[in-house]
């Protein structure tokens, strides 16, 4: 993977400190903490209680919080942040017709996906050939380390990118499959990078299991990966593998030309 890109040089003078104090704000809410107080958004973000008030303040007349005078949370206006991302990131918009090919052919619903710090974040999906369906949509964020295109990210790390993330990641539990050990979820990524490709069962939801392999562009980058999310007793034994990582295969080879 290639490492993040060092922004270029600038003049502190220029930066607009209030932007980035916002952004914090916004990114203190979360699925667990859907609502705050402003002394809660004020920890959460690094600032005052009277800083975070009136960041608060400031998102509800823009139209991207609410508030019912003691709680904030935010509104769907927040989602245009994110969205334009969405619209223009380039690779996820040429795999959806590769990705839906292969969807179509095999039955399961495929992923494209990348990795921001400790999160795989969805980017694209193929239209489900089932009724009911698994798997994520685009814009869902998980923890890396329970799914499989967290270890096929991270096993295009080198080994000091690899061992800087696990200090600093939050190994928590979701199943009694969830690998927790920082010792062991790195021999899981160094088998991921002898093979090709991870393998994920059961680490977030039990009777689920993930395939996921690096989707690398014509010099041999790799900023995505491509996966699947089945249900595990459709594909017993080595029946998920055999199956449907050759429809992974065939899809990345055919993108990796032109991404």
């Amino acid at each position: 993977m290639l490492p993040p890109a060092e922004p270029p040089p600038i003049d502190r003078k220029l930066l607009i400190e209030g932007l980035g104090k916002g952004l914090r704000v916004i990114e203190a809410f979360s699925e667990d903490r859907p609502r705050l107080t402003a002394t809660e958004a004020g920890e959460r973000a690094l600032l005052t209680r009277t800083a975070a008030r009136r960041y608060l303040l400031s998102l509800v007349h823009y139209g991207y919080a609410a508030t019912d005078g003691k709680y904030y949370w935010l509104l769907p206006r927040v989602l245009r942040l994110g969205q334009a991302f969405m619209e223009v990131a380039r690779v996820p918009r040429i795999a959806q017709p590769f990705i839906q090919r292969a969807s179509m052919q095999c039955g399961e619903s495929l992923n494209v996906a990348t990795l921001d710090g400790h999160e795989v974040v969805y980017l694209s999906r193929s239209n489900s050939p089932r009724v009911v369906s698994i798997g994520f949509h685009p814009g869902a964020r998980v923890p890396a380390h329970v799914v499989a295109p967290g270890l096929a990210l991270l096993s295009t790390l080198d080994d000091a990118g690899l061992d800087a993330w696990l200090a600093a990641h939050d190994f928590a539990s979701f199943t009694g499959f969830t690998v927790v050990d920082p010792a062991r979820f790195r021999e899981n990524v160094g088998v991921a990078r002898r093979l090709g490709y991870a393998h994920a069962d059961q680490y977030l939801d039990f009777g689920l299991s993930g395939l996921a392999l690096p989707l690398k562009d014509r010099k041999g980058h790799c900023q995505y990966a491509l996966s699947v999310t089945v249900q595990r007793q459709v594909y017993p034994d080595t029946q998920l593998v055999d199956k449907l990582l050759p429809v992974l295969r065939e899809v990345a080879e055919a993108l990796r030309p032109i991404i």
